[in-house]
């Protein structure tokens, strides 16, 4: 420690004098040194002594001292008390114009000491977006992508800054799909492929990114590498593989690529995995794929195997995210298809009756889902579905709905455009007067909510056999 005092008195004198870079660099060596012998009474020694100042100095004006003023400061801040001094110093913008070298010792120092100043510091992270270190990054990702070092901590800084928009935005004008979709390729140890997921996931929530990513077919690689990791079951890898499939899978340009290259039958090749979190994002991906795509909803409505696994799911109390995004799969088939077979399909699975459950969800979106699922199929092929509605209690459910003061305006609308299609059945229509809905209708006529009063007056006119009156909509 007397030592320590000697390099940091040394340093306080003459830190900023080129003409005495060896001593200088004797002294950085010197601080290095009592780090690794006593951290705490070295970090002690640091704070008392003002040597920040010092060490910014020789960042901005000494070129040959810089790399080691740089990995003096990475293992500084490995301290989280010291991360306050080292900001307060100003050395991150002493830091930022370094990462610009071409020194690889450099870089990798200098990137490591702002990397673990500004962790978990928000403010410090932005502030390094708006000061450009996003193209810095992208730069080094692309020079150095085969120095392991470098990369590894180029991908840490983008996976902790990629979580802003600007951010986003900012890497959307750089080549860093490109250079990810590489290192995924590379990628060799479950941390490495976790990070890269990581990073992937961010961009994928960018329209730009998204679709570059997919067109440089980093789907299929995604998918190589799920299947390899269900076998292992590296949960955090599947974790982070998952979010940015699913992520991936929202464009409508990359809905039609990814169902013309097979994904959909891919992912249900890996629903064969036991891991409910699995599952659960699995389901999700084929949710976002199906929505809006009326041939993704046939060629998954018209598997039977896919249905049956949805049915059990269904009934999986003791996985309620897994059974929820099940039913809502099912929905979404529904609510998008516009065939008659599949309605046939789903009715054959015995499925019919978890979308009637899912009505009185507590959750008024899932509600509406099911409600528009049921309505469009009913108008498909309602004969196919009266027994099941029959044996669900469907009208029962609904006309709970509608009595319900707490039930949503937009759930008792569609409850109500869901009853119109209902009326087309006899028996179902019987079911409907001897439930007296007719006398709910009435009272709904003074309605509070506009939209809601229309389709009472509608469905009441339907019911005794008038042709419904078009009111004007609500302003």
């Amino acid at each position: 420690m007397e030592t320590l005092s000697q390099h940091l008195e040394y340093l306080g004198l003459c830190g900023d004098n080129t003409e005495a870079e060896d001593q200088i660099l004797e002294s950085l060596n010197g601080i290095l040194l009592a780090l690794t012998e006593d951290k705490q009474r070295s970090f002690s020694l640091l704070r008392e002594s003002g040597i920040f100042i010092t060490l910014a100095k020789i960042l901005k004006g000494n070129t040959r001292c810089a790399v080691k003023a740089a990995q003096v400061l990475s293992e500084i801040a490995k301290n989280e008390e010291m991360k306050k001094t080292c900001i307060e110093a100003d050395l991150v913008l002493a830091l930022i114009p370094l990462l610009e070298s071409t020194d690889q010792e450099m870089l990798l120092h200098a990137g490591r000491a702002i990397g673990r100043i500004c962790y978990d510091n928000r403010d410090l992270q932005e502030e390094l977006v708006k000061v450009g270190v996003i193209t810095s990054l992208v730069r080094i990702l692309t020079d150095y992508a085969e120095s392991e070092p470098l990369v590894h901590v180029d991908l840490l800084a983008l996976c902790n800054l990629a979580d802003f928009d600007t951010a986003k935005e900012a890497l959307s004008r750089t080549k860093v799909a490109e250079q990810l979709v590489k290192q995924l390729r590379r990628a060799e140890n479950h941390e490495r492929l976790e990070i890269v997921f990581e990073v992937l996931q961010a961009l994928a929530e960018n329209d730009g990114n998204c679709v570059r990513m997919v067109q440089l077919g980093v789907i299929h690689q995604l998918l190589d590498l799920l299947e390899k990791h269900v076998e292992s079951g590296d949960i955090s890898v599947q974790h982070a593989a998952l979010s940015a499939l699913r992520n991936l899978a929202i464009p409508v340009v990359n809905k039609v690529q990814m169902l013309e290259e097979g994904v959909a039958e891919r992912i249900q090749t890996l629903l064969r995995s036991e891991m409910p979190p699995v599952q659960f994002k699995l389901l999700g991906t084929l949710r976002m794929l199906a929505d809006g795509q009326a041939d993704a909803a046939e060629i998954l409505g018209q598997d039977p195997m896919l249905l049956n696994r949805l049915v059990q799911w269904c009934n999986a109390n003791d996985h309620v995210s897994v059974r929820g995004e099940a039913n809502r799969l099912l929905a979404s088939i529904l609510r998008h298809n516009r065939s008659q077979e599949v309605v046939k399909a789903i009715q054959e699975a015995q499925a019919v009756k978890h979308l009637v459950s899912m009505t009185t969800s507590k959750h008024a979106a899932l509600q509406n889902e099911a409600l528009n699922a049921l309505a469009i199929a009913s108008a498909i092929d309602l004969e196919t579905l009266e027994e099941s509605f029959k044996e669900s209690q469907l009208v029962q459910s609904l006309h709970k709905l509608l009595q319900d003061d707490n039930t949503s305006p937009e759930v008792k609308y569609n409850s109500m455009g869901l009853l119109c299609s209902l009326l087309k059945s006899g028996d179902l229509r019987q079911e409907i007067e001897a439930d007296k809905i007719k006398e709910t209708l009435e009272q709904l006529c003074s309605h509070s909510n506009a939209n809601v009063v229309k389709e009472a007056v509608t469905t009441l006119q339907v019911l005794r056999g008038e042709r419904p009156i078009s009111l004007p909509s609500s302003p």
